[in-house]
């Protein structure tokens, strides 16, 4: 199956912890740069919508993230 294509403003979740930026397994992001097709901005925010980290991150560092099941497959 082909992954689907990340884009800027996409939701993504971390699939790894990097406890140097204080972010866990699961944490979710929002992109906001995209560099190339396989590396990313992605801005990790608390529910008060402050900015806990901005990193850059690799494709495979990140999950991209749902909320219809027909996009999960396109």
């Amino acid at each position: 199956m082909k992954k689907p294509k990340i884009k800027l403003l996409d939701t993504v979740a971390l699939v790894k912890d990097m406890p140097e930026f204080g972010l866990v397994s699961g944490q979710v992001g929002t992109v906001v740069e995209v560099h190339n097709s396989s590396a990313f901005e992605i801005e990790f925010a608390n529910l008060k919508g402050e900015t806990i980290a901005e990193i850059p991150l690799a494709a495979n560092d990140i999950m991209l993230l749902h909320y219809e099941k027909e996009l999960a497959n396109s």
